[in-house]
C-alpha cells in the first residue's frame, strides 16, 4: 500500500523477521510516549531489553499481523507501525470473531498526514480476510487524540475499565 504524505511516499509493508529491530524501535517508543506518560508502573523498557522474542513472534504469528510505515521506499526508514492478532475463541461469545489491534505509532513529524489511517485500513484488510467481525481497541482515557483517532475510524466506546492506586 502507498500512500503520498506530505510529499513524502509512505508505504506499509508486513514486517519481516529482519524487520524485528524497527518494530522494536518503535514499539519502544510507543511505551515511552503513551505508557510512560500514563502508568507509572509501565516498564518502559520492555520492549528494548525483553520484547525481541514477542514481536518476532507477532512478525512470524498465524494469527498476528505487524506492518511497518516506511518513507521513500519499501526498505526505507519506518516512521510507523501497527501489530494486531486475531483473539481465540470465546465461550461467551461463540460467533464473534475479534480483531485486536494490539498497538500502532507512528513517529511525531508524520502524525495528522494520513498514515495513521492506512495502519488502520491494512489492519480492517487483514481482519477482515481472517473472517473478523469486530475490531477492537484498546487506549488510555487520558489519551484523548488516540480515542478521537480510532473513534474517527469507526472504533466505539464497548467498556470501561476503573483503577484505584492503593497507597501502601
Amino acid at each position: 500500500m502507498i500512500a503520498n504524505v506530505v510529499g513524502v511516499e509512505v508505504i506499509l509493508t508486513t514486517a519481516q523477521v529482519e524487520d524485528v529491530p524497527a518494530l522494536v524501535a518503535s514499539a519502544a517508543a510507543l511505551f515511552r510516549e503513551d505508557g510512560g506518560r500514563r502508568d507509572p508502573f509501565m516498564d518502559v523498557d520492555w520492549p528494548s531489553r525483553d520484547g525481541h522474542d514477542y514481536y518476532r513472534g507477532m512478525v512470524t504469528g498465524a494469527r498476528s499481523l505487524a506492518l511497518l510505515a516506511r518513507t521513500g521506499s519499501p526498505d526505507g526508514p519506518v516512521v510507523g507501525h501497527l501489530t494486531a492478532r486475531l483473539r481465540g475463541r470465546d465461550e461467551l461469545r461463540p460467533d464473534a470473531v475479534v480483531a485486536e489491534l494490539v498497538s500502532m505509532r507512528v513517529d511525531e513529524e508524520h502524525r495528522g498526514h494520513g498514515v495513521g489511517a492506512r495502519l488502520v485500513e491494512g489492519f480492517f484488510a487483514w481482519a477482515g480476510e481472517r473472517g473478523a467481525n469486530q475490531a477492537v481497541v484498546s487506549a488510555y482515557a487520558a489519551n484523548t487524540g488516540a480515542i478521537r483517532f480510532y473513534r474517527a475510524r469507526g472504533f466505539v466506546p464497548e467498556h470501561i475499565s476503573l483503577r484505584a492506586d492503593l497507597d501502601g
